[in-house]
């Protein structure tokens, strides 16, 4: 596909982000909050160190804890390539204001949506915790807020952090956890 491929905005969208920054981006700290997470999450940075020292300090599960780094990191990438093939841009309106700037102009997937689910799924496997329902729409809520993303693109976001954390656990599987 061409980077000059005009893609259809449906009119659903644009309303889906304009209500969310009419009621949650209007809250007080909610703009604060979304870019904080917005810079946690950015390249897979934050959940590749909560992996990195997860992996130092917990001995026995070593494996388990750099797999959380390497899947958030593998589904960062690979939001990456689905972007350069898809090129979708970010949403431009004059009615969506953007609260935080991008590394690049391409939206669909979300990278944070897709790195943090599938740091989610697989934190949440490791400890027992319920962390994709708690971890995962507030990212992909605060990529609404800060208006650099479709509904859609944080929705591709979370299916393809989720396959990319089954691929994951059925590499654990494969290879045991020596």
């Amino acid at each position: 596909m061409s980077s000059s491929r005009e893609w259809p905005t449906t009119e659903a969208e644009i309303q889906v982000l304009q209500a969310v920054q009419a009621t949650v981006g209007s809250r007080p700290g909610a703009i604060a909050a979304a870019r904080g997470l917005s810079h946690f999450g950015e390249h897979a940075l934050g959940w590749a160190v909560i992996g990195g020292v997860g992996a130092l300090v917990d001995r026995p599960r070593r494996r388990r804890w750099a797999g959380v780094a390497v899947g958030a990191v593998g589904a960062h990438a690979a939001s990456i390539v689905v972007k350069r093939v898809v090129r979708r841009p970010r949403p431009v309106d004059p009615t969506i204001r953007v609260n935080v700037s991008t590394p690049s102009r391409l939206s669909f997937p979300s990278s944070h949506a897709t790195s943090t689910t599938a740091a989610a799924v697989l934190l949440g496997r490791l400890t027992g915790l319920p962390l994709p329902a708690v971890l995962v729409p507030p990212m992909l809520l605060s990529r609404l807020v800060l208006g650099v993303h479709y509904p859609t693109d944080v929705l591709a976001g979370a299916a393809l952090g989720a396959a990319s954390a089954a691929a994951v656990v059925r590499a654990e599987k494969k290879f045991g956890e020596r």
